[in-house]
């Protein structure tokens, strides 16, 4: 007579192959999103780094006060940073806060770093 042979049926296969697909699509959405992460934390990365070297400009410039709205741009990581540095008094008039921020597009609301410090009259 005839032997049962074993395998799958079509409708096992085709289970199998849907379970695959969502599978796929998942791992697919999640390496999309791990790679968009990677790229703000990438950008994060080197605007602190332009918000620190800016900073550490303005705390080593002999002048007293500090300029107050300056402003510039800088290249980094093949990449043009656009910062402003903010001038603040404080209680005290030999003391000053100062704010560098750093933006990627020099229009943008928010900025991507910013990095405060305060510098003393250095007179005093």
């Amino acid at each position: 007579m005839f032997a049962r042979q074993g395998g799958f049926t079509l409708i096992e296969v085709l289970l199998a192959m849907a379970l695959f697909a969502i599978a796929g699509v998942a791992l697919l959405g999640t390496a999309a999103n791990s790679g968009g992460n990677l790229q703000y934390l990438e950008q994060k990365s080197y605007a602190s780094w332009v918000a620190s070297n800016q900073l550490t400009e303005a705390v080593l410039s002999d002048r007293w006060p500090p300029q107050n709205n300056k402003k510039g741009k800088v290249e980094l990581a093949e990449r043009e940073w656009f910062w402003q540095q903010k001038v603040l008094k404080t209680t005290d008039n030999n003391l000053r806060a100062i704010i560098i921020e750093v933006r990627i597009n020099e229009k943008d609301e928010l900025p991507s770093a910013s990095f405060m410090t305060y510098v003393a009259n250095p007179s005093q």
